[in-house]
């Protein structure tokens, strides 16, 4: 969720599920320790529970990293071994480190050692052709004696070297040692091209029953299914079989789905505003955004959804995207997209 889930969207979404934990966008150690760590970590209060997500490999920098988190006023700090993009690649993090439980361990203690707040991993359950459940079953054993007991699972491998080749010709490179990773070729005997993080999120298919069988044999831990799940009927499903869920896009693309999770999932009273309400909210929010210089169409673009599948709602989201209102005063784009909504409902 790199450049969606940040403060202004987690404002946004805090104003739909006052209960759901919310996380931040990845943030690398480099950008922390040598950037605008100010810039990188405000937050509104409005957002808590909020966990802040790290990228990073190095113990020592991530345990700084997690101090300045534990600082700030986060409630949770979480490493990020499931990001399969090219750029956190090239930084041997993010989904790189499956295939070094022993480093995340090492990472995980160098960081509950620097914090009191808990610290948890998001992962996968595979990477590339190591389809094995053994394979992340070792990897939650080994990182879990180092302090960590909630271990976020998104469901799929992550294919770093690109589409995966058959097993047989997977193991015909590699000796049919599943333990090593080497540069598969596919069948017709061509290099297979990488998969996009688009790809990644929706082509290596999803084993739920992986996240099942881990949550059996380490009962005392606390695991978190993430990838795939777009209904209520699948959450609650999964919830059967495991501690909790995470969404992502989904929840993004379709905002107003979250305002009946606390009802459903935390035995809160119904949700109190309608839509028209949020939109208001969010209307003083970007005001105040404006009164600081800070430009408000950062914060409008992640509210596009919030009238999804309603009448007028593409007219509604072409208003606020805009770029020529840009320098209007949010109350007043307001007005201009409110026309098509009330139009198309009193027609």
């Amino acid at each position: 969720m790199m450049d969606w889930t940040d403060r202004h969207c987690r404002f946004f979404h805090r104003l739909l599920t006052p209960r759901a934990r919310l996380y931040t966008e990845m943030l690398t150690t480099g950008a922390l320790l040598h950037g605008d760590v100010p810039r990188h970590l405000d937050f509104n209060q409005e957002e808590h529970p909020v966990a802040l997500q790290l990228g990073g490999s190095e113990p020592a920098e991530l345990a700084k990293c997690a101090s300045l988190g534990e600082r700030w006023g986060y409630d949770e700090i979480n490493l990020n071994c499931g990001c399969p993009s090219p750029r956190v690649q090239r930084g041997a993090f993010g989904a790189c480190l499956m295939a070094e439980p022993t480093l995340v361990a090492d990472c995980v203690k160098a960081m509950a050692d620097a914090v009191v707040l808990p610290v948890t991993v998001k992962h996968r359950i595979g990477i590339d052709h190591v389809e094995s459940y053994e394979f992340v079953r070792d990897f939650v054993g080994t990182v879990s004696q180092a302090g960590c007991s909630v271990f976020i699972v998104h469901a799929r491998n992550a294919w770093l070297q690109g589409l995966a080749a058959h097993r047989s010709t997977a193991e015909s490179v590699n000796g049919g040692r599943d333990n090593e990773l080497p540069a598969l070729r596919s069948s017709t005997g061509a290099t297979p091209r990488r998969l996009s993080p688009k790809e990644n999120r929706e082509v290596p298919p999803l084993r739920y029953e992986f996240v099942h069988r881990l949550k059996r044999d380490f009962p005392a831990l606390t695991f978190v299914l993430n990838g795939g799940l777009t209904q209520a009927q699948q959450i609650d499903a999964q919830l059967e079989q495991v501690d909790g869920v995470m969404l992502g896009r989904q929840a993004y693309h379709h905002p107003w789905d979250l305002a009946a999770w606390d009802s459903r999932y935390f035995g809160a009273v119904p949700h109190a505003l309608d839509r028209a309400q949020i939109e208001l909210k969010m209307v003083d929010y970007m005001e105040t955004l404006a009164r600081q210089g800070v430009a408000w169409p950062h914060a409008a673009r992640h509210m596009l959804g919030l009238w999804h599948g309603t009448p007028g709602a593409r007219r509604w989201r072409q208003v606020w995207s805009d770029h020529r209102l840009k320098d209007e005063a949010p109350r007043r784009v307001w007005q201009l997209a409110q026309r098509p909504v009330a139009e198309a409902h009193a027609a």
